[in-house]
């Protein structure tokens, strides 16, 4: 993905704090509930800690329309990162997956070897295959890259898995987690990471030099 789709994404994370709502909702709880959940953004300031979770043997479906089951999806010895999302978010999301976008193209055809992009959504009624490849290919995903989708209960398995799960999509916050390798702990970063944090993670670890 190139700079300027980037900045755009950003400003529009920018214009959704300032302005209206784009979708000039009339429901005064939907329009609250986003003005609540776009005021997430940019609070404090990036925090990392290691953590150890236990991978679930949940089903999902990859936006390919291929049923996985994650633990099996995340333990073929890749260094994996992963972050929750929706397709219809209008504030964390679309600069989380800015964020991948860059991270992929930092690490390159050889990173594609070496590492798993995982993006699970977490409005799995709504996020159907077909939406998650449309959602995936505005941010130029590749073969690194998969999103995931499934039931309620196994969206929620597998967000509870990794403590994150808040009981509603507008309360989510901006995690991404990162593991170098099957049987290692999880580096859980809390805020917004930079496409270089992650990088900086990824070459901190054995997995990199491989």
């Amino acid at each position: 993905m190139n700079l300027p789709y980037l900045l755009a994404a950003t400003g529009l994370v920018l214009l959704s704090l300032c302005g209206p709502s784009v979708r000039a909702d009339t429901d005064a709880q939907n329009s609250a509930a986003h003005a609540a959940h776009h005021s997430v953004v940019g609070e404090g300031a990036l925090r990392r800690a290691l953590v150890q979770y236990q991978v679930p043997a949940v089903h999902l479906v990859r936006e390919d329309g291929t049923p996985v089951v994650l633990d099996a999806e995340l333990d073929d010895g890749s260094a994996v990162f992963i972050d929750f999302i929706y397709t219809t978010c209008t504030a964390i999301c679309p600069l989380t997956s800015a964020t991948f976008a860059a991270l992929q193209d930092k690490l390159g055809a050889a990173g594609a070897k070496k590492v798993k992009l995982v993006s699970i959504s977490i409005d799995p009624e709504q996020d159907t295959p077909r939406r998650l490849r449309e959602f995936r290919a505005k941010y130029g995903a590749g073969p690194m890259w998969h999103h995931y989708t499934g039931t309620q209960e196994a969206s929620e398995m597998a967000q509870r898995a990794f403590g994150v799960y808040t009981g509603d999509k507008m309360g989510h916050s901006a995690v991404t987690l990162y593991r170098a390798a099957p049987g290692q702990p999880w580096v859980r970063l809390d805020g917004f990471a930079t496409p270089d944090q992650l990088i900086a993670e990824y070459r901190s670890t054995p997995q990199a030099s491989r």
